[in-house]
């Protein structure tokens, strides 16, 4: 196994790969660029808050501006997510069975190793749960996105106040997009009136993701098809997850 810190500006990669990732700084200081590029002719795209109309560009933009109309949000919150979603498929092309791609909390991943499992752990800002539980993903053919917003945690705007919106997706750019869109909608006075409002929005969306996780506080909303969730510190959890995840 392979594994390589990689920071480019804004963009900074956590690579694990059963491939050398070396090459992967030039292929992404040649997509950052081409965003950047772009960027300075359709500057909209840059600022908007909502989907902007796609004119001829390269195949990262038209991704990004793909995922931004199925989301309902402006094109650039698909950065993250879509510059480690072809950092992947990159690694695929290469011929990696095993490679994770985590540029900062937006994650691609691919597994076929059946006798690994893929463990992302569930970090909520001051919520009691942050740190204490984990997605674990099985073996599968299939690649992943996995992407988080919060209204409470990090640099990234969001309307609302959850404290993670974690979305998986079968593209990371999708899923970074509708993490973005559904926490925008994580708004209430009470934790559970704003989950509910999350859930809400997320039920829109349904045909574009896989499973979803909302944490306000220490109130928790789920909807789709999530992987099993584990504990990542000692004692169990079960008893605890049965009782607050519906």
């Amino acid at each position: 196994m392979y594994n390589k810190s990689l920071e480019i500006e804004e963009t900074i990669l956590k690579i694990s790969s059963d491939v050398n990732p070396d090459f992967l700084e030039e292929c992404v200081l040649k997509r950052r660029s081409e965003i950047k590029n772009y960027c300075k002719i359709n500057n909209s795209f840059l600022k908007s808050h909502s989907p902007v109309k796609f004119e001829k560009g390269p195949e990262i933009v038209k991704v990004m501006s793909t995922a931004s109309e199925i989301a309902e949000i402006g094109p650039m919150g698909a950065v993250a997510g879509t510059v480690s979603e072809f950092s992947l498929k990159q690694l695929i092309e290469k011929g990696s069975r095993y490679s994770i791609v985590n540029n900062g909390g937006d994650i691609a991943f691919i597994n076929q190793n059946k006798d690994k499992n893929v463990i992302c752990g569930i970090y909520a800002g001051n919520s009691d749960i942050s740190g204490k539980i984990a997605f674990k993903f099985k073996p599968s053919n299939k690649s992943y996105g996995l992407c988080s917003s919060s209204g409470t945690v990090g640099y990234s705007f969001s309307y609302g106040r959850a404290d993670l919106v974690s979305i998986i997706a079968g593209k990371a750019s999708i899923a970074d997009t509708l993490a973005t869109s559904i926490a925008n909608a994580v708004k209430g006075k009470k934790d559970d009136e704003a989950i509910e409002k999350g859930l809400e929005k997320a039920k829109r969306f349904k045909k574009h993701f896989i499973g979803g996780l909302i944490v306000v506080n220490d109130s928790i909303g789920t909807i789709g098809n999530l992987p099993e969730i584990i504990s990542i510190e000692e004692g169990n959890l079960d008893e605890y997850l049965q009782d607050t995840i519906s």
